[in-house]
């Protein structure tokens, strides 16, 4: 294997790693800013409402900018970017310029994402065999990382103003340490033929697969704990397990996801991943237990734990299409289910119950398992 290569995946999941710190670092301190601005709740969602509008219009853009310029320079851009909106978060000092910074916010991360999982297809190749998932475990890694150096900061009393400016200082002096390992602007040529094509069906399918999946972990990253301590009644200690579980096992399957996916290939991981999940939380709502929800969540982060490096993989590669485009489009159509499943659930239990509407969540699971084989290779035979 080239040392070129070698050193661009670590610099590849460096990436990867601090754009988790960046999500879990300002997860944690949204209930500071929120109170510094003397914010409800409806005021909060309007403003966080800006972060989804920046990065669904993002994500296409970075990828065409990918496709004209490379991944290498468009990753760099877009991650200084984000350092730089992170701490625009704490410093805003109205509602409409909370707005406008979690807009750029947004937009900044989700061009990283796009961008750097391009690059890391990039660096895929020139291995010869998969390492998507690895970065992804990295992100992973990342976000609790952000998370729980976040809770300790905000349980010493410091302020979210010096907190997210220090973390944007470390991120940035990462990301120079780093930036010169990244493979060079050559590794991707240019494709700007196939920037503006109508994309292939396949890739629609592609897309909502990782809506599938996207979905169902936004339901269970907002609904595990409400579930167990509602329905189930289970009390706060016992109901933030599902949720840890469901981390835990997610982490934990992307660091194996590499060699699931070469030992099974994509279609069998995803299909096996759709399979589990659907299974394991079908099992949990019809036991209604505290330990069997958490059990079922646990399959949840396990079953979809290597399949949106699988669909990435599967969209920068679909043939007539620039990889970065591919990305993109998978992402947007990803994020949507990410955006739609906690407010789909939240509805449809006031009108059926949780536990029912729950039940969206493992017929989209089980639909990972008929979608399965839109995620083989090109060059693959059927």
């Amino acid at each position: 294997m080239p040392r070129s290569a070698r050193r661009a995946r670590l610099a590849v999941a460096a990436i990867f790693f601090a754009n988790g710190v960046v999500l879990g670092t300002w997860a944690v301190r949204i209930p500071a800013v929120k109170g510094a601005l003397h914010l409800d709740d409806a005021e909060l969602g309007v403003a966080l409402l800006f972060t989804a509008v920046g990065s669904v219009l993002s994500m296409p853009l970075a990828g065409r900018v990918v496709a004209r310029r490379g991944s290498r320079g468009t990753t760099l851009a877009a991650y200084y970017a984000s350092c730089v909106a992170l701490p625009l978060l704490a410093l805003a000092p109205s509602l409409v310029t909370l707005a406008l910074a979690l807009f750029a916010y947004g937009a900044s991360v989700a061009a990283t994402d796009v961008s750097m999982n391009a690059h890391g297809l990039v660096v895929e190749r020139r291995y010869g065999r998969p390492i998507l998932a690895s970065f992804h475990a990295a992100f992973s890694v990342g976000g609790l990382a952000g998370a729980s150096a976040g809770g300790v900061v905000a349980a010493a009393g410091i302020g979210p103003r010096p907190h997210l400016l220090a973390t944007a200082l470390v991120l940035v002096v990462l990301g120079v340490a780093v930036s010169p390992l990244l493979l060079p602007a050559t590794a991707d040529a240019p494709d700007a033929a196939h920037t503006w094509v109508r994309p292939p069906r396949r890739l629609a399918l592609i897309g909502l697969l990782a809506f599938c999946c996207l979905f169902a972990e936004g339901a269970a990253a907002d609904w595990s704990a409400v579930y167990a301590s509602g329905p189930l009644h289970a009390g706060p200690g016992i109901a933030a397990l599902g949720f840890a579980a469901f981390s835990l096992t997610m982490t934990a399957g992307r660091l194996v996801g590499d060699r699931l996916t070469m030992r099974w290939g994509a279609v069998a991981l995803t299909r096996r991943g759709g399979a589990l999940a659907a299974f394991g939380l079908a099992a949990a709502l019809l036991i209604s237990h505290p330990a069997a929800a958490i059990l079922g969540f646990a399959c949840v982060g396990a079953g979809l734990a290597s399949v949106v490096p699988v669909a990435f993989r599967a969209g920068g590669s679909a043939p007539g299409v620039a990889p970065g485009v591919g990305i993109a489009a998978v992402s947007t159509i990803g994020y949507l289910g990410l955006l739609a499943g906690p407010p789909s659930i939240g509805l449809a239990a006031k009108l059926v119950g949780l536990p029912l509407a729950l039940g969206i969540v493992v017929l989209l699971l089980a639909t990972l398992v008929v979608l399965a084989p839109t995620t083989r290779p090109a060059e693959a035979p059927a």
